[in-house]
C-alpha cells in the first residue's frame, strides 16, 4: 500500500500538470497561478507532509478545525487562507493565524476583522467574496456579496486599520445566470477585478476555481486556485 506522502506527492504532481497545461493553453506563464491546497477535514499530519512536498499555501473553512491545526503547524513556512463563511464571534481566533481571509462579504465583518487584527498586532490580507448568484444588495447562498456591493466593501477594507485589500474571490454558483457556466462566472470575476484595480491597484489577487473547474479558472485569468480533493483524496471528516 502506498504511504501517505507518496500518495500526496502523486496527487500534487497530477494537479501541477493540470495547472501547467491550463496555463499553456491560455498563453499564461505557470508562475502566474498559485496553488492553495484546501486542507479542511484533513489532519495536521497531512499539512506537514504537504509542507515537506513544497506546498506553501493552505486553506481552511472552519475555525474549530483550523485553529488547532494552525497551532500544531506553527513552525512550518505556510500561509493560511480562511475561505469559509465567517461569523463575527470567530474573527478573533481567525485573526490569530490566518494570513488571508478570502470570504469578506459584509461591513460588520470588516469592522470585526479590523479590531481583531489590531488586537493581534497583525496585518490581515482580505479578499471580497463576490456572489454571482446574489440579487442586488444581497448575499449569496454560499456566502459572498452581490457585485453591486463590491465598491463599498473594497473601500471599507482598504481604509480599515490592520487590513489589506488583496483582491476578490468567488465560488462557482449553483443557481442563477452563471449556474453550470463556470468559466463565464470566473471571467466575470476577472472583469470585476479589473474595475477594482482602477481604484485599488494593489488588489491583484483573483481566487477562483477548485478541483473540478481549475482549468476554467486559469483560462479566465485567476491568479489563485483552491484545490482540496484532487490533492488530498477521500479522507474521514474531522470530529
Amino acid at each position: 500500500m502506498m504511504d501517505r506522502k507518496s500518495e500526496l506527492a502523486e496527487n500534487l504532481a497530477r494537479v501541477e500538470g493540470r495547472i501547467a497545461s491550463a496555463c499553456a493553453a491560455a498563453g499564461r506563464a505557470r508562475d502566474e497561478v498559485t496553488l492553495i491546497v484546501v486542507t479542511k477535514t484533513y489532519p495536521a499530519s497531512d499539512v506537514r507532509l504537504l509542507a515537506d512536498l513544497g506546498v506553501r499555501h493552505v486553506a481552511e473553512n472552519r475555525d474549530q478545525d483550523a485553529a488547532p491545526k494552525a497551532a500544531a503547524c506553527a513552525d512550518l513556512p505556510l500561509d493560511w487562507h480562511f475561505v469559509g463563511q465567517l461569523q463575527t464571534n470567530k474573527v478573533r481566533s481567525v485573526a490569530g493565524y490566518a494570513h488571508v481571509v478570502q470570504s469578506v462579504d459584509r461591513p460588520k465583518l470588516v469592522t470585526a476583522l479590523s479590531a481583531a487584527a489590531q488586537g493581534a498586532g497583525r496585518e490581515l490580507g482580505c479578499l471580497v467574496q463576490v456572489a454571482l448568484d446574489a440579487e442586488s444588495g444581497e448575499r449569496g447562498a454560499r456566502g459572498g456579496a452581490a457585485p453591486d456591493l463590491l465598491p463599498e466593501l473594497a473601500d471599507l477594507v482598504a481604509a480599515a486599520p490592520g487590513l489589506r485589500l488583496d483582491g476578490l474571490m468567488t465560488v462557482a454558483p449553483l443557481a442563477g445566470p452563471y449556474a453550470g457556466r463556470e468559466q463565464a462566472a470566473f471571467e466575470r470575476l476577472v472583469e470585476l477585478s479589473s474595475g477594482l484595480r482602477a481604484d485599488h491597484p494593489a488588489a491583484t489577487m483573483v481566487s477562483a476555481g477548485m478541483s473540478a473547474d481549475l482549468e476554467q479558472a486559469v483560462a479566465a485569468g485567476a491568479t489563485h486556485v483552491r484545490v482540496g480533493t484532487a490533492v488530498l483524496g477521500a479522507r474521514p471528516r474531522l470530529g
